[in-house]
């Protein structure tokens, strides 16, 4: 049976309306490896085939509050306003010991920018150090946003786990959706500074970035190729907040797809990465099928059917608790960890099937 065939007879993927163009390409250039279905800790989520997860071991902490100085149009700042915040030094220190203490085995750091795109951490990289020293097995993933060679080094001697950053490939989206004044060139040479420290650095690409239009996002892939990271993050845009004069456009799902394709070829030894941000309905449940032909390493909040799908296809499958922590956290981390993942038994799947239960009750492995 052919990857189309095997997707339509899988009831939870009926509503998908997959390009059979496109699934050949997949199937033609497959790459069965294993993928790993992150499930959230800070939010309930179930589907018929994973169990709901505890309550959140990934906490998202902001230095600024809900403060950004960029306004960035698919943003308006709003996705820091959930966030602890944590505007000084003490108050990050008070925080941490309090996740600590309620069951947090790491944090996603940020902030807002300010006009040239940069978080201002140095405050805090001292209660950063501390932190580390303090609770070493506390992984720390940050967002480091436009940093100079001194300012990764910094970060670096900070003990942080992870360094996040969006990579932007097209100068009319710095200036436009991002209202900044920097070229395109400083998100390559922030990434390369990054790099060069001994950071697990994870790059993210956000696809439709342009108002839901594809731009620059296959020049930012050629900017990752050119250096090491440790995974890419694809998320697709989910602009809730931006102003109805600026409006953004859905990206269809066959070029979130192809991309998927095309970013596999480009870097077959990087893990790649699905985060949990991306448009929901049908357009959620087409965008992961085709993160599963694709051959991605990691799908954050897979929909209902994703995890069979991965299956049938002959993919080894694991689940990890992980909190996607809107910028993506422990996605990033668990890839070094199987112990924190549990396998899926395909026997067990098979037999669940027959027994009409397709995949319900999937084993999470809490941390």
């Amino acid at each position: 049976m052919n990857w189309l065939d095997t997707a339509r007879g899988i009831e939870a993927l009926e509503v998908a309306e997959l390009d059979s163009g496109l699934v050949g390409a997949l199937e033609a250039r497959a790459r069965p490896g294993p993928v790993n279905f992150h499930v959230p800790t800070f939010k309930a989520f179930a589907t018929s085939e994973i169990s709901g997860c505890g309550k959140s071991a990934w906490p998202a902490v902001s230095i600024t509050g809900g403060v950004c100085a960029l306004q960035c149009d698919h943003c308006k700042a709003k996705i820091l306003e959930p966030m602890i915040p944590a505007r000084t030094p003490e108050a990050l220190w008070r925080v941490v010991n309090e996740q600590i203490a309620a069951g947090a085995q790491g944090m996603l750091l940020t902030g807002g920018s300010n006009h040239r795109d940069e978080v201002e951490y140095d405050p805090f990289y001292p209660t950063i150090r501390r932190i580390k020293d303090d609770f070493p097995a506390f992984r720390i993933a940050i967002h480091t946003a436009l940093v100079s060679r001194d300012a990764a080094r910094r970060i670096e001697a900070a003990g942080v786990d992870a360094a996040m950053l969006d990579v932007i490939g097209a100068q009319d989206t710095v200036q436009q959706v991002y209202h900044l004044k920097r070229p395109v060139a400083d998100f390559e040479a922030s990434l390369a500074h990054l790099t060069a420290t001994s950071l697990k650095v994870v790059p993210h690409i956000v696809l439709g970035l342009h108002y839901g239009r594809m731009l620059g996002e296959w020049n930012a892939l050629e900017m990752v190729a050119r250096h090491r990271p440790a995974a890419l993050v694809l998320v697709v845009v989910m602009p809730f907040y931006a102003p109805a004069q600026r409006a953004f456009e859905t990206v269809p799902s066959r070029v979130v797809g192809r991309f998927f394709l095309d970013a596999r070829a480009r870097l077959p030894d990087v893990p790649l990465l699905l985060g949990c941000a991306r448009p929901p309905g049908r357009t959620k449940v087409e965008i992961d099928t085709y993160a599963v032909m694709a051959g991605l390493n990691g799908i954050a909040h897979p929909s209902d059917g994703t995890v069979e799908l991965a299956v049938r296809l002959g993919r080894e499958v694991r689940v990890t608790p992980a909190c996607c922590s809107i910028a993506v956290g422990d996605e990033v981390l668990a890839l070094a960890d199987e112990a924190a993942s549990a396998k899926v038994d395909v026997a067990d799947f098979i037999r669940r099937e027959a027994a009409g239960s397709r995949l319900r009750g999937i084993p999470v492995v809490t941390a």
